[in-house]
Parts: structure tokens; sequence; C-alpha cells
């Protein structure tokens, strides 16, 4: 592709199709905005964060975030279409660069037809070659020039082809050393101990794994004493999703309160929590409290997802960045209220498992970066971007 005329802002096309990436992408375009000599035009997928920083918004991440492979394909028409205008925009709003944000399976398809038309492209977030199908590192570096990853052993599984891969730390670094600076907010916490309960955001899993938190909760009480259970609401979605799924429980502990947001300060003042595996698992991790990830998808998904995972012995990302069980894992039918109300009661009550607990927390934070990692890939882009190179 020509470099564009100096007198004109530079295009972006940005997909993020999941909420964490919407709060990722947003970061990324004001430090890029910030950074640039050039006006910057940013158009693509995204969520609410992405759209106050500026983005035209071609479809909302909330249509796009499904999980489980038979949940994609009940939506593969949709996704047919939205591949089909978004190559639409590559030929009719002709980006400078294409910016996708994990999302693998639709980014990547995206990023070789752009590749294919000569468009710049640059990557955020490490598909996870590691866990499955790794010969995916010779298409990934045939259609992405840049990739930014977040965990320091991904660079290395490019080593056998051109691409060289940036680590430059996990942009959730930022968020809790900014929680962390601040006082403790005041939470509605009841008297006893701290039990934070993270059932996740989706509507599949608070219906999967609440119930069997709220059983543990109550089997809790009963081993530990007077306790406080909190649970964090991302949305009022979720706080609407959690109350729903409350009502069918016929067994509820004393002390239960949800709160809307404040994930972090939530997970910062409680002596535990149980967590959907996903990224809060990393933000416990780095608000230093003993956890238990917990997972169950649907039947039907886990003989191709242990299939598909079974390089990994780990599901948890915390206990893939230290490579060892800093979190116990219950999963499928490991999963029951007797052993995540043990595991908890074990970090309350015995303190040798607490504070091995909190040093393998340690040694993942140590591993995570020191900060500014969204401010560093804006800089990495612009640096490796020609048309600021010549202007």
């Amino acid at each position: 592709m020509s470099t564009p005329a100096p007198d004109r802002p530079l295009r972006i096309l940005i997909v993020a199709g999941e909420a964490s990436g919407d709060v990722y992408g947003a970061g990324l375009m004001r430090h890029l905005q910030a950074g640039s000599p050039r006006p910057l035009l940013f158009r693509g997928i995204g969520g609410d964060a992405m759209r106050d920083a500026g983005l035209d918004m071609l479809c909302h991440c909330d249509h796009t975030a499904v999980i489980g492979f038979w949940e994609v394909l009940r939506q593969g028409r949709f996704f047919t279409r939205l591949l089909r205008q978004m190559t639409g925009e590559l030929d009719t709003w002709q980006p400078d660069l294409l910016l996708t944000i994990d999302y693998p399976g639709f980014n990547l398809r995206l990023a070789a037809r752009a590749h294919a038309r000569g468009i710049r492209t640059v990557h955020y977030i490490c598909p996870q070659v590691w866990a499955w199908h790794r010969s995916r590192v010779h298409t990934i570096a045939r259609d992405i020039d840049q990739l930014i990853t977040l965990f320091p052993f991904e660079p290395a599984c490019f080593d056998v082809t051109p691409l060289r891969p940036l680590y430059l730390g996990h942009p959730l670094v930022d968020q809790a050393q900014e929680t962390l600076s601040r006082p403790e907010q005041p939470l509605p916490w009841a008297e006893g101990h701290r039990v934070a309960l993270l059932p996740g955001s989706r509507k599949r899993e608070i219906r999967s794994l609440l119930p069997v938190m709220i059983k543990a909760a109550v089997q809790l009480e009963s081993q530990a004493g007077k306790c406080g259970f909190l649970i964090p609401a991302s949305s009022a979605r979720t706080r609407a999703a959690i109350e729903a799924q409350l009502e069918r429980c016929p067994a509820r502990p004393e002390r239960l309160t949800i709160v809307d947001g404040q994930a972090r300060e939530v997970l910062r003042q409680a002596q535990v929590a149980a967590i959907a595996s996903g990224t809060a698992t990393l933000e416990a991790s780095l608000m230093r409290c003993p956890s238990v990830l917990i997972y169950r998808i649907a039947w039907i998904n886990y003989p191709l997802a242990r299939w598909v995972l079974r390089n990994i012995t780990h599901v948890g990302l915390a206990n893939i960045v230290s490579r060892r069980t800093v979190m116990p894992e219950l999963l499928q039918q490991a999963l029951t209220p007797e052993a995540l109300s043990r595991h908890l009661n074990r970090f309350l009550t015995d303190p040798a498992a607490r504070e091995t607990a909190l040093a393998g927390l340690d040694e993942v934070n140590a591993r995570l970066g020191g900060g500014g990692a969204l401010a560093a890939a804006a800089g990495a882009i612009l640096r490796e971007w020609p048309a600021l190179r010549n202007p």
C-alpha cells in the first residue's frame, strides 16, 4: 500500500470482539492518539469504552462475545456476514492499519485478508499457540506484521518463524497499581471472614457456576464460622443474571451481598475468593487474594475442549504463567460444593497454606511486568508504522 498523503488523517480499522478487548482497545486508542504526530481515525468493532475513546462503531462487541464451540457454530451465519462486512471496509474505507485485539478466530481471518491487500496488520494479545494447534505460528507469522504479547513465554513460540513478537507486560498491572494506590473503599462486608465470589459475567457461566458457589458458601459458614460474601457484578445485565440465579437457590449464606463493579477492590479486601476461569484470576493474583479457580462447560463441548487443550496441564492463567499450581483448579466433575468449600476453608484456617499461596501469587505478579503495557504497545506500533516514519 502506498504511503498516505501527509495532509489527511491516518485510518485505523480496529477490532475487539470481547469486553476485555474493549478496555484494552480504548487504552491503545488513547495512547496512539497521544503519541501520533498525525491525526488518527478509528473505525471497527468494540464496546462502550472504545466508543468513548472515539471509535466509529460498526458492531458492538456485545454481539460478538460468545463462548463454546457449538455456540460459535450456531451463530455461523452472523460471523460470516460480519467478516464479509469488515472485508468490505478494507476495500471501501481503505485503512492504513488493521489493529486486531485478541479474538483470534475472527481477527486472524480478517488479518489474512488485510495482509493480502497490502494493509499493515498489528495483533495485540498473542493467540494461545502454546495451548493448542502450535503449527498456527506459521500462518500467524505470514499474516501479522507486528505481534504484541502479554506473557513473557509467548515470543519464544515463534522462534521457528521470521516473526519477532514483543513482550511488553500485561495491562492489568496498571489497573492493579491504580487500585492499590487508593485508600481502601468502603464495601458492605459482614462480620467474619471475607470471601469473594466471582461467577463470571456471562449468563451461561452464572447459571453453571453460581449455584455451586452458593452451596459451597453455605457449607463454609458451618466449617469456618461467620463469613461475609460479596459478589461483584460487572454490569446491570450481569447483576440481573446473578439475582435471577440466586432466586433459584434453595439455601443461601446469611451474609451475602451483590456490589456493582469494584471487582478489584473486592479482591483486594477479601481473604479468599472463588473465581470463574478467566482474566479475573490474574486480577486476584495482582490483588494477592488466595483463590480457587473453577469452571464448567457444557458436556457436549468438554471432550473437544480437552482434546484441543491436550498440550497444557493447567487452564488458569495464573497457573500457566507460573507453570505450576498456585491456584487450585476445580473443573467439570471435580467442581463440587464440598471440594470448593474445602479449598476455601484451608486458605482461611491454615496459615501455612495461605503463605504458600501468597508466595505463588507474588511469583506470578513478578512475571506480568512493571506497568505501562498499553503505552509501550502504542509506542511500539507508532515506531514501526511506515506512514509515521515517512510523513
